[in-house]
């Protein structure tokens, strides 16, 4: 009974505290970006990029916890953290790929496809506990989502529906 207490027992580098603020915030500056999007009717909105955020901090949590483990400490073991990166980078770009279409001569879907990297990017960043860059992300992020299409359609730049 005592070693299935200790599998369940948090062991953790990071304290359950840091971990549980990193992917609270992840997925609250994932939600600033979410909000845009929903609010312009787009098919990736709230929910679709506050989880691509979380993820994308989850698997930060894992990789910094991961180097940690004793089991990984052999010296043939090597972690390499830029992995990580790649591999949020390529499975996100798979992922808003999906949301890129063409019809009618149009291109639509480019900005929630690039809405979702930038939310990966910014959960990697929280995950990491990289505050001041998944913040300044996320701010950056919703004031070019939401200021400049008020802007293009000022400017008669769009259509009102793309």
């Amino acid at each position: 009974m005592d070693i299935l207490l200790a599998e369940f027992a948090p062991d953790t580098v990071l304290p359950w505290q840091v971990i549980v603020a990193r992917l609270c915030l992840a997925i609250l500056f994932g939600g600033v970006l979410g909000f845009e999007r929903e609010l312009t009717d787009r098919p990736a909105g709230l929910r679709t990029h506050m989880l691509v955020c979380l993820a994308s901090a989850i698997f930060a949590i894992v990789a910094v916890e991961i180097v940690s483990m004793p089991e990984f400490s052999d010296e043939q073991v090597r972690a390499d953290p830029i992995r990580l990166v790649e591999a949020i980078t390529s499975g996100v770009a798979f992922l808003a790929a999906g949301f890129i279409i063409f019809k009618r001569g149009h291109v639509r879907g480019v900005t929630t496809g690039a809405g979702m990297w930038l939310a990966a990017s910014i959960g990697l960043a929280a995950g990491l506990g990289l505050w001041l860059i998944a913040g300044l992300g996320c701010l950056l992020g919703a004031i070019v989502l939401a200021v400049l299409r008020r802007l293009e359609m000022k400017l008669d730049l769009k259509e009102p529906d793309e």
